[in-house]
């Protein structure tokens, strides 16, 4: 079968949000060969059992009223920019999520939420550059010899790690830096 297309995350088996399972779906009963593996917001415990499809088509947010991301760290709770309420629906409950450090924040853009690329340590930080260092540097409010000590110890898979998006209107690169 052919993965859902998810505007805002659109390489979900490379970030790891989704991995091949025989997981049977808890929210509509398939075997579909896929399964969501990263966070949900819902009272009821929801790891590794909600096919990618019930996420794209909204109904596993409504059957366990789960959302995947917090929709007010889309746009970092203000300090990005803002986007619409349908925007903020659809990375919330409609978008697979991934997990960060600390609580994940969504990068915005031009009034629309980034496409989350995925996790990131020095080397693809380094392959992007430009206006994805400046957003990084701008996050971290790192200079010079600080900047280029930090950059040189982030891990796409330990800490610190960069996050990376891109925007969906201009293209350009954004994100920010965690850690635990």
């Amino acid at each position: 079968m052919k993965l859902p297309q998810f505007k805002y995350h659109p390489f979900p088996l490379k970030t790891g949000a989704i991995e091949t399972s025989e997981n049977e779906c808890e929210c509509c009963g398939k075997q579909t060969g896929y399964i969501y593996t990263g966070p949900v917001y819902s009272e009821e415990e929801l790891d590794d059992c909600i096919c990618p499809w019930c996420i794209a088509d909204g109904s596993a947010s409504k059957k366990f009223d789960a959302e995947f991301t917090d929709p007010d760290g889309i746009g970092d709770y203000g300090s990005w920019d803002s986007v619409s309420e349908d925007v903020v629906l659809e990375v919330s409950t409609r978008t697979p999520g991934f997990c960060g450090w600390q609580q994940e924040r969504w990068w915005t853009h031009c009034h629309d939420a980034g496409e989350f690329l995925g996790a990131a340590g020095t080397s693809q930080v380094l392959e992007i550059g430009g206006e994805l260092i400046d957003a990084l540097k701008a996050d971290t409010r790192l200079e010079g010899a600080e900047w280029d000590n930090f950059c040189s110890s982030l891990s796409q898979d330990g800490s610190p790690t960069a996050y990376i998006f891109r925007c969906t209107k201009c293209g350009v690169y954004g994100g920010y830096v965690d850690c635990d």
